[in-house]
């Protein structure tokens, strides 16, 4: 009898390796704690300081862009990063910092290295779309 081996990483999407809607909101929660705490990016954040709801609106459009981006089932229906960051000019150390932020949280969740190197990548490609020329 061959013991059961676990499945191929292939053969499962980085949504289901990141838990699903629960697993993406744990990191989600935990970036944006980072992010008001972090010196390079909190005042991009402190205005919403006192405004729950719209964190919670931020929140929100967050994970479905990532359940989307990492294979989910829904499809995005929000809008593009270039256009939810247009105006912003985030330079390329602020997005480093929050990406830092949530790489930092996936590892504080204990999630493994090829997961969060997925996730890595998929940051890496959305920097152009999010920073300033």
């Amino acid at each position: 009898m061959t013991p059961h081996v676990a499945e191929d990483l292939n053969d499962v999407t980085l949504f289901e390796r990141l838990g699903g809607p629960a697993g993406i909101r744990r990191i989600v929660d935990g970036a944006v704690a980072a992010h008001m705490e972090n010196a390079l990016i909190c005042h991009r954040f402190a205005p919403y300081a006192d405004q729950p709801e719209r964190v919670e609106e931020i929140k929100a459009h967050t994970c479905d862009f990532f359940a989307a981006g990492s294979g989910g089932p829904d499809a995005y229906d929000g809008r593009s990063m270039r256009d939810a960051h247009r105006g912003m000019d985030i330079d390329a150390a602020e997005y480093d910092a929050a990406a830092g932020d949530i790489l930092r949280t996936m590892d504080a969740l204990r999630y493994d290295v090829e997961t969060c190197a997925a996730v890595g990548e998929i940051l890496q490609s959305l920097k152009p779309e999010i920073t300033h020329a």
